[in-house]
């Protein structure tokens, strides 16, 4: 018996929306991950992307266990000697909420071209509403 490997010129792709309202930040965003490598589908080959759309909605009313929108850091640096500039997490969700989720699913994918191709399938938002209704994504809850 071989074994099955996927093409990627006949995949059928799905969307999906899925509200972040009350989730856990970064348990919400390991599942979103999974869909979007597409480990969720019997199909599923590492080299190949075999990943849905996922729309996520409400992202600002995502919730972080114990005091990490304190202690949670987030670490960039300009380049310039002394150029490091530094965050909490409870700044940047108020700032920007939408960055720290794609941030955060981003690092859980893989780091080359394939995960560029996956990250390209997340699209997030802050309020309830999306701009995607032509494409009839399905709600998904976790």
């Amino acid at each position: 018996m071989k074994t099955y490997m996927a093409k990627a010129e006949g995949l059928a792709r799905k969307w999906y929306v899925i509200d972040a309202e009350g989730q856990t930040f970064g348990r919400l965003a390991s599942r979103v991950a999974h869909i979007l490598k597409g480990k969720h589908k019997p199909i599923y080959t590492p080299h190949v992307d075999t990943g849905d759309h996922v729309i996520v909605v409400n992202i600002e009313k995502a919730v972080f266990t114990g005091k990490k929108l304190d202690k949670k850091m987030y670490y960039r640096h300009t380049g310039h000697p002394g150029g490091l500039k530094i965050v909490s997490y409870r700044q940047l969700m108020e700032k920007r909420p939408c960055f720290a989720f794609e941030k955060a699913v981003k690092g859980m994918l893989p780091k080359n071209s394939l995960g560029r191709k996956m990250f390209k399938k997340l699209k997030v938002y802050e309020g309830p509403t999306h701009n995607h209704e032509a494409q009839k994504p399905e709600p998904l809850s976790i």
